[in-house]
């Protein structure tokens, strides 16, 4: 499996994927891969979650992770779907250690002082800062990864094509989270790939903007 750093590395935006319908996940996928996004977080908030990632995991050049995922029991629920990391909106001593176990790419939330030294207790130095805008913003984050230089973060929550490149100019900013590249269809809708596509490929460009 890759490093959780060199997933993180692929490109400057992750999308936070919601599926309720298993027939949208590889059409979603295809077109944000087409988009230059290669890396697809899933979350683990719908039913149609765990067979959305068997499936997009098919389409070749994705790396596909779940998302949401908050104890051991998710964790097993994102491996058996075949889950390549794992993202989390928090950090516990259970979860980490499932993860360690499993030796599973994992990046797990975080929003104070306290929650990265807990994480660096357990080996890990890669965080999602989240959520992000609600959590301080930009001045909170700075704040945060000045006494922490080994850490890398991807800030998610309240990112938006607008907002993300001034927080990938950031050095130990390695990527944003963000829904706003992959729309939640409804069960009776078709993805529209070309919109999708296009989105992503927005994204995928604030990397030369911001650096």
């Amino acid at each position: 499996m890759k490093p959780i750093e060199t997933i993180m590395r692929t490109a400057p935006v992750i999308p936070v994927i919601v599926i309720d319908d298993v027939r949208h996940a590889v059409p979603l996928a295809e077109a944000l891969v087409a988009g230059g996004l290669r890396v697809l977080e899933v979350t683990l908030r719908t039913a149609a979650a765990r067979d959305a990632i068997r499936a997009m995991k098919q389409v070749k050049g994705a790396i596909v992770g779940a998302g949401t995922v908050t104890n051991p029991a998710d964790l097993a629920t994102a491996l058996d779907a075949g889950s390549e990391f794992i993202v989390s909106p928090g950090l516990t001593d259970d979860l980490a250690d499932a993860c360690a176990e499993a030796a599973i790419p994992f990046l797990p939330g975080i929003a104070t002082a306290g929650d990265i030294m807990r994480g660096l207790d357990k080996g890990l130095n890669h965080f999602k800062f989240f959520p992000a805008v609600a959590a301080g913003g930009l001045l909170a984050l700075k704040a945060l990864a000045a006494p922490f230089g080994q850490c890398r973060f991807c800030p998610t929550g309240g990112i938006s094509l607008r907002n993300a490149p001034d927080w990938l100019a950031l050095d130990p900013v390695l990527c944003v989270g963000g829904s706003w590249v992959a729309p939640r269809y409804a069960a009776d809708e078709d993805v529209d790939g070309d919109h999708v596509a296009a989105l992503a490929r927005n994204a995928a460009a604030v990397t030369g903007d911001a650096r």
